[in-house]
């Protein structure tokens, strides 16, 4: 297996993504999604979602999904990212689950995570630090038959080129994620989004 990354500035093409790989055959529990919350986006878009999360229950498709891995999209925090919606392996490995209850994890728990599964480490970085900007991380297992079928996806959707995106980081001063930095604040949430989408 083989661990496929995207990063997206838009949630919407991160779920279709998260949907195009699962019609090709990649199960949903090796699948995970990861998404900022910064903005409280997914709190305040008339679909009940903090009710929902308040009550323990998933967002299922008021977030995007009907059915599969978005039907178990739940509201969480990851150390160093913020709050986030989320659903899946690498989301329950950033932050540490008990029984489904969110329990806390260590500094850098979504580096930790992708590096873990085999997202080199300057890699893992730039996916923290774009979730934690505003951005939405998609990670697969992949089987290694279904590895270019993946990545077609990815460069299909929207998703960031990645060494694009560490350049224009590093040309503002970035050096790598730190997740003892203070969250950013909700007017600096999504200057991502404000850039021209690369493909990978």
């Amino acid at each position: 297996m083989k661990t496929v990354t995207g990063l997206f500035d838009n949630y919407d093409d991160a779920s279709d993504a998260v949907g195009e790989l699962e019609a090709s055959g990649v199960p949903h529990d090796d699948i995970s999604i990861v998404s900022s919350n910064a903005d409280n986006q997914h709190d305040n878009d008339g679909s009940k979602v903090a009710d929902d999360a308040a009550g323990g229950a998933g967002l299922g498709a008021a977030i995007g999904g009907a059915g599969g891995l978005l039907a178990g999209l739940g509201l969480m925090a990851i150390p160093g990212v913020g709050p986030v919606v989320a659903a899946g392996w690498l989301a329950a490995t950033a932050v540490g689950a008990v029984g489904g209850a969110v329990v806390g994890g260590a500094a850098g728990g979504i580096v930790g995570a992708l590096t873990d599964s085999g997202v080199p480490e300057h890699d893992a970085h730039v996916y923290a630090e774009g979730v934690r900007r505003g951005g939405t991380l998609v990670t697969a297992k992949v089987d290694d038959q279904l590895v270019p079928e993946a990545e077609r996806i990815f460069g299909q959707a929207n998703s960031v080129n990645l060494q694009e995106r560490r350049g224009e980081y590093q040309a503002d001063g970035w050096t790598g994620f730190d997740p003892d930095a203070e969250n950013y604040r909700s007017n600096e949430i999504g200057r991502d989004s404000a850039r021209d989408v690369n493909r990978v």
